[in-house]
């Protein structure tokens, strides 16, 4: 278990990123002078990348190119067509690349900054202080569409597998798999109503809220799981807290000033959450369920215990 809290830790606190205060963070942040000379989105990110890297802004490139690429219309500045590369910018889009990159020096993650990223191929609209879905998160999905390939339910009757999900956040994890199994069914809980109201969002913006029970339900308190819809699940899948308390304070100030601190702290030695969450599940998966694969998962998903704990 301290390995995966220490994994996790060192995976979001990055390079030359530990140690450093809220205070810093905040106070490093100066008004940025009006842009003389430049104007196109090639001489913008070399700029806010000088800037950024100046300031100490980890993976300042790659947050210049996102902010740029953004008010022009794109995904990546890869994706620009290279006429937009080196074409003038409008005032206007100027003046909005010189605001989001005063955020970026505030610590703010380019996610919310941006206010959306992909997922699985999925564009989920991502809002402060929900909890921003790792690439981790996405082979914790794959983990769970390759067992569902393998069992009988995957080619079953509508609305079979019937998925539960601890902690929705955004609903990354649980919009994925719907997507990606059109005869699947998911119930997604979380105890924090952003990260409820945010799921509905993406629930609708992606057309897939027929198919989903969104739940505002705290999972530590036992009686309510008495009432879940539509019965015992095939799948229960999680992402949970697994930051040891004593490192929270330790963590990026880009995680530490804008995420949930209740998605991250799994208490003082990380398995508060993921305790509750194996003692309920005989309880929540259907009669012939058990848990297979728990210690593999564990084992093979790199950044924590990512859990997923399939019925028989």
């Amino acid at each position: 278990m301290e390995l995966w809290g220490r994994m996790l830790w060192a995976l979001l606190s990055g390079p030359g990123r530990r140690g450093s205060t809220l205070g810093w963070a905040f106070s490093s942040w100066q008004p940025q002078p009006p842009l003389a000379g430049l104007s196109s989105a090639t001489e913008l990110v070399s700029h806010w990348t000088r800037v950024f890297e100046k300031r100490g802004i980890p993976e300042a490139r790659e947050s210049s190119e996102y902010i740029v690429a953004h008010v022009l219309g794109a995904k990546t500045f890869q994706s620009l067509r290279p006429a937009l590369w080196t074409q003038p910018l409008t005032s206007q889009q100027l003046q909005c690349i010189r605001e989001l990159s005063s955020r970026r020096l505030q610590r703010m993650p380019v996610q919310y900054i941006l206010g959306e990223w992909d997922f699985q191929g999925l564009s989920l609209r991502m809002v402060p202080p929900v909890f921003i879905p790792r690439p981790e998160t996405e082979e914790l999905v794959e983990w769970v569409l390759e067992e569902v390939a393998q069992r009988s339910y995957a080619v079953g009757s509508p609305g079979s597998p019937l998925i539960l999900e601890v902690g929705c956040g955004s609903g990354a994890i649980s919009l994925s798999l719907l997507s990606q199994l059109p005869q699947s069914r998911v119930i997604a809980v979380d105890k924090g109503e952003a990260a409820i109201s945010l799921t509905h969002e993406n629930a609708q913006r992606l057309q897939l809220q027929d198919r989903i029970w969104i739940i505002h339900l705290d999972m530590t308190s036992e009686r309510s799981w008495t009432h879940l819809p539509w019965g015992p699940v095939d799948l229960v899948v999680s992402n949970p807290p697994y930051i040891f308390h004593q490192d929270m304070e330790q963590l990026a100030p880009e995680i530490r000033s804008y995420e949930d601190p209740a998605a991250l702290d799994g208490g003082e030695e990380g398995m508060d959450i993921i305790t509750h969450i194996l003692a309920l599940a005989p309880r929540l998966l259907k009669d012939s369920g058990h848990l297979p694969g728990q210690e593999a998962d564990q084992q093979n998903c790199s950044g924590g215990p990512q859990t997923s704990t399939p019925s028989s």
